[in-house]
């Protein structure tokens, strides 16, 4: 089966081979943004996700912004590299100075283990809620990028259909911020 997955504008990292290799043996680091459109007060109007096919199982799945962190890239940079990736150079991203995550994702390959499953590796994400100001359009392997406000998001038909239960995500993030009705 052929990648739909985004190429690694710096594919200098690892090879194919070797990532999968690297998955099979130790943890991977990823940064996994939740993009927001906030109000006047900070209050989050809408949050983005993208829709597209599984690598995995050729689903139509719902998904956020997701990618590694590569060695020597600092987490501020790899944030923003994955965002401008997911959502193009325009989507302006507003990071705060601290670039603390509201929580850390853990990705087992079996399921079961914890609500979050990723059948290739065992992997660990820090997890960011990124307001963005700017025109959001989605890149390569996803077919669109839908604005929900945090009610529509939390429809359970709209839950079922994140990627890898990504799901447990969004509710942990609208909670974060104060979204949850």
């Amino acid at each position: 089966m052929a990648s739909v997955r985004t190429p690694d504008p710096n594919p200098g990292w690892l090879s194919e081979i070797a990532l999968d290799e690297t998955r099979s043996r130790v943890p991977i680091l990823y940064v996994e943004g939740i993009p927001v459109r906030v109000d006047a007060h900070g209050q989050v109007e809408h949050l983005g996700l993208l829709l597209r096919g599984s690598p995995t199982t050729g689903a139509m799945t719902r998904t956020f912004v997701s990618g590694r962190v590569t060695h020597g890239e600092s987490v501020r940079d790899a944030l923003l590299r994955n965002l401008e990736k997911d959502l193009g150079p325009t989507a302006f991203p507003q990071l705060s100075a601290s670039i603390v995550p509201f929580t850390v994702a853990e990705y087992f390959p079996l399921p079961g283990v914890t609500p979050l499953h990723d059948p290739r590796q065992h992997a660990v994400a820090l997890v960011y809620v990124v307001p963005v100001t700017g025109e959001c359009n989605p890149r390569q392997d996803a077919l669109e990028l839908s604005w929900m406000t945090p009610e529509q998001a939390l429809d359970p038909a709209v839950l079922d259909e994140m990627e890898g239960g990504r799901g447990t995500l969004v509710r942990q993030a609208l909670a974060h911020v104060g979204a949850l009705a």
